[in-house]
């Protein structure tokens, strides 16, 4: 015996008997290998883990081509083996373990370059250590018909997969590529499939078709993979009765990329709930459910308070992990059946199906505002999330998608602007205050034609002299039906509609060339005008600012640009590299209505700040002892700005402002907002007063 227990030789001329050893026991090996030797049949045992013969009769030598057993031992079969043929090796092997079984098939075996067409018969044998190996039985097959030998080929070369079974599903052949994928060899066709309807469902279509073709879900070698089969009704070979004919193709890739692309194509890529493109044919759904079952359904408009301070101050990763937040928390609160999706940026939109009547009809809502009550842990720290929620019952305030997405954004607006009700329902008075907003917009828009803004202007004044010392410039619109309107009335929509972009550039021109025309009059003083966020968002904004000087003639240092804290927030981007550009050109940054916000010490100190203006609702804290005024006070020491007091309204406020070294201030005690003229007067008399 060779030194590989594994391997099984036949004596040569010059070697004696020796016992031939297989598991069961020894046998004379002369006898063994001369009954062998007279067989028409070649036989040959294959290593199925080694890839080489372990033993040959004569036949198999002169089929293999081979002088000697040694020669064909020593054969590495693996170096030229095909990936199919060492595929269905395997599953011989693997089918050998499990069950005692033959095979028969045609074979085309290439002994030195030349084709050898077999019939081969194909079982499994038990080596001495245990393994697997193939025990062959071939035959020379002599009808050698090209096509035939070449449809065999084919068949065990292929990827795709083909099976033939007969009409109770049980399995009648499998090439190379089906039994791969196969989980056992007596896997009927039904079980094959994740859904066994689908097979029921191919089967009644071949009965009246012939033939059917389905994308189903199957259960394979390699888990679950989906194919596409086609079936055919057809005749077995060899029995002559009904059969099917079956090839499949595994489209997996294909078709989880088909059902990503229709995912992200549906849904929010950050928060996996539906988007905007998706939810029409949605809502089509639920609202006709609502319909059906006599149910109310409620649309909720959801939009994030203060969303891009966050996104701005926190970083974009905070930002993006607020969303998912606030996505998880509006799904667990909808039931089933709702719908729950991201319309775009902070903007989320609920459909929620009413069963029982509860007491408010807000009730969901209130649930939702609830859930935000307390502060949210983002980015590992506590903060605090507010919502704004606008809704419409269906049918009630509206039958239409869009009508209700319409209305439920009208309520949504209201529920932004007021401060104490944060869910609103729609009201038709909301529609009609949007009608007289379109209305407004569009006389805005001629009067930024027509030049019928004016600027009034608010003394400032010394707190110990009463001396005006200063002017902030006010719009106001002096309308061809309704008089002059004050900025409240129209500001607000023009900010909402960026008309603030074109009105505040035509303020900074008037008050340019008002500071201009006072100073070459010897009545200099500083002038402020008002600059909202938006302008500061407007990418022309700093080129028209910085050539301002040389359009009016003014000097930009006697020039104040008001700004509110939420500009240093992040309500515009970039903000710290606009309001340094602009004090390059010489402008003073003042932050209006300060205290409204949540500006602190080690923020503003990032700013080049010059100015603060105290809120006026300030002023009534000074009759209980001025704490916040005197802090506030404190603050634009530490930080070396100026500071003026705003609605000064009562003697005593003044002297207590005086008193504690707040040196400007303006209000109605020393004068009401007045038209150009009259502010240059009160100080044309102030100079002439003072030369007395």
């Amino acid at each position: 015996m060779p030194d590989n227990p594994d391997t099984l030789s036949a004596p040569n001329e010059k070697t004696s008997a020796q016992p031939l050893q297989f598991a069961g026991g020894k046998i004379d090996q002369d006898l063994i290998f001369s009954i062998f030797d007279r067989l028409d049949t070649g036989v040959w045992i294959f290593d199925f883990d080694h890839k080489h013969i372990l033993w040959a009769n004569q036949k198999a030598l002169e089929i293999t081509g081979s002088a000697t057993l040694e020669e064909l031992q020593a054969r590495d079969m693996a170096a030229d083996m095909s990936h199919s043929v060492e595929q269905r090796l395997r599953q011989y092997q693997q089918d050998f373990c499990k069950h005692d079984v033959s095979f028969s098939e045609i074979w085309t075996l290439y002994p030195q370059g030349k084709a050898q067409v077999l019939q081969v018969v194909m079982s499994g044998i038990r080596l001495t250590d245990g393994r697997m190996a193939l025990l062959c039985e071939g035959r020379p097959h002599h009808e050698q018909q090209p096509e035939t030998l070449r449809s065999a080929e084919a068949l065990m070369h292929t990827t795709v997969m083909i099976s033939l079974y007969s009409e109770d599903g049980r399995p009648l052949y499998r090439n190379t590529a089906s039994r791969a994928a196969c989980n056992g060899l007596e896997t009927s066709f039904e079980d094959q499939f994740v859904d066994p309807a689908d097979a029921r469902r191919l089967i009644d279509l071949v009965a009246r078709e012939r033939t059917s073709r389905l994308v189903a879900n199957m259960q394979t070698s390699a888990g679950k993979r989906w194919h596409e089969l086609t079936i055919r009704a057809c005749h077995d070979a060899v029995t002559g009765q009904p059969a099917y004919l079956v090839s499949e193709i595994d489209v997996t890739e294909l078709h989880e990329t088909k059902e990503r692309a229709q995912y992200l194509a549906s849904h929010d890529t950050l928060t996996g709930l539906s988007n905007r493109t998706y939810l029409k044919e949605r809502l089509t759904q639920v609202l006709q459910t609502a319909r059906d079952n006599t149910q109310l359904a409620t649309l909720y408009l959801v939009d994030l308070d203060d969303f891009k301070m966050v996104n701005d101050s926190l970083g974009h990763a905070a930002g993006d992990g607020l969303l998912q937040l606030v996505a998880q928390k509006l799904r667990e609160l909808a039931g089933p059946d709702d719908i729950v999706a991201r319309l775009g940026g902070d903007e989320f939109l609920i459909c929620h199906l009413e069963g029982a009547k509860h007491d408010s009809p807000d009730w969901f809502g209130q649930a939702l505002l609830n859930a935000f009550a307390s502060p949210q842990l983002i980015e590992g720290k506590p903060r605090q999330v507010g919502l704004s929620i606008g809704y419409v019952h269906f049918p009630e305030d509206g039958t239409g998608i869009d009508q209700l997405m319409r209305h439920a954004d009208l309520a949504l607006y209201q529920a932004k602007t007021d401060v104490k009700q944060k869910c609103v329902r729609f009201r038709e008075r909301m529609r009609l205050l949007r009608d007289e907003h379109q209305t407004i917009k569009k006389d805005l828009e001629r009067a930024i034609r027509d030049d019928q803004f004016v600027l009034y202007y608010q003394p400032i004044a010394c707190t110990r002299t009463e001396r005006v010392v200063g002017g902030e410039a006010l719009i106001r619109w002096q309308h061809p039906d309704k008089g002059l309107v004050a900025p409240d009335e129209f500001v607000p929509i023009a900010e909402e509609t960026g008309l603030i972009n074109e009105i505040g550039m035509w303020v900074s021109r008037q008050v340019g060339r008002m500071q201009a025309a006072l100073s070459d009059q010897n009545l200099d003083v500083p002038l402020s005008m008002n600059v909202s966020p938006r302008q500061m968002s407007d990418p022309l904004f700093i080129s028209r600012m910085t050539s301002l000087a040389s359009q009016t003639g003014c000097q930009p240092g006697r020039i104040s640009l008001e700004i509110t804290e939420s500009v240093l927030l992040g309500d515009i981007p970039n903000a710290f590299e606009t309001l340094s550009v602009l004090k390059q050109a010489g402008y003073r940054i003042v932050i209006d209505d300060f205290g409204t916000g949540y500006s602190n010490l080690a923020y503003l100190h990032n700013y080049p700040i010059d100015g603060i203006k105290i809120d006026r609702m300030f002023m009534n804290d000074i009759a209980s002892g001025g704490a916040i005024v005197k802090l506030i006070l404190s603050l634009a020491s530490a930080l070396d700005a100026d500071i003026v007091a705003e609605g000064v309204e009562t003697l005593e406020q003044r002297t207590w402002l005086s008193e504690n070294g707040c040196n400007r201030f303006q209000g109605f005690l020393y004068s009401r907002p007045v038209p150009e003229e009259r502010f240059v007067a009160m100080l044309s008399s102030q100079v002439r007063i003072a030369a007395m």
